[in-house]
């Protein structure tokens, strides 16, 4: 297999999709590749790393945590995401604390290099943009969860938010989440969310695999 170059590598993220080719090869210059192994920390909450982070491979979870050490999951990034902008726009620490769930290879882009594409890079600047609007809408969405809707439709939410389409349309959560996962995500007890998930499979919203993924039925949408 051939070792892919740093401009290849550009050309297919996203958030560079639109850039010209010469623009393209500006940022290929400006980039390091960063390994991250699994469980090490991307980016730290209350801490500044003044870098920008595009995922190439892996998957890495946003945990947030107040002052009593609660931990509450955000959102799990995959490859093509993209983190620490925020923290490079306002020049404030990061919100959040972002680990890598397995290996992750990352591009990372430091502040001067990002502060100088944004003006010269109409595109990557839009593309920056739409990644905060799409985030914010996810936390409008998060917090309407959770003043809204009981256990059973914040599970089923969070469950259909992690499952990927496969073919046929079907509905499967393949990466492992856990029931302290789950609820987490939801602002609820695991022994609660165990509860409700046996409930909901034994009532046929889901099926659970031998290989231990879960299939989202159809009537999972009545739930959520």
């Amino acid at each position: 297999m051939a070792i892919l170059s740093k401009l290849d590598l550009i050309r297919r993220v996203p958030l560079f999709s639109m850039l010209t080719s010469s623009q393209a090869e500006g940022i290929a210059n400006a980039v390091s590749n960063r390994r991250f192994k699994r469980g090490e920390i991307i980016v730290e909450q209350g801490k500044k790393s003044e870098t920008l982070f595009i995922l190439l491979t892996g998957r890495a979870r946003v945990m947030a945590t107040d002052a009593k050490g609660r931990e509450v999951i955000l959102a799990t990034l995959q490859p093509g995401d993209h983190l620490g902008e925020m923290s490079l726009i306002d020049n404030e620490p990061h919100s959040a604390t972002v680990r890598a769930e397995v290996q992750t290879d990352t591009l990372a882009l430091g502040r001067a290099e990002f502060a100088r594409c944004l003006p010269e890079n109409t595109s990557m600047a839009y593309a920056v943009m739409r990644g905060l609007v799409q985030r914010l809408r996810k936390a409008d969405q998060k917090i309407e969860s959770l003043a809204l809707l009981d256990v059973y439709g914040r599970v089923a939410r969070a469950l259909i938010e992690c499952a990927r389409e496969e073919k046929g349309g079907v509905l499967v959560v393949r990466d492992k989440v856990s029931r302290q996962d789950i609820a987490k995500m939801i602002g609820a007890s695991r022994e609660m969310v165990s509860r409700v998930m046996k409930d909901i499979e034994d009532r046929g919203f889901i099926k659970t695999m031998e290989d231990g993924s879960i299939v989202l039925l159809e009537s999972m949408s009545e739930l959520g």
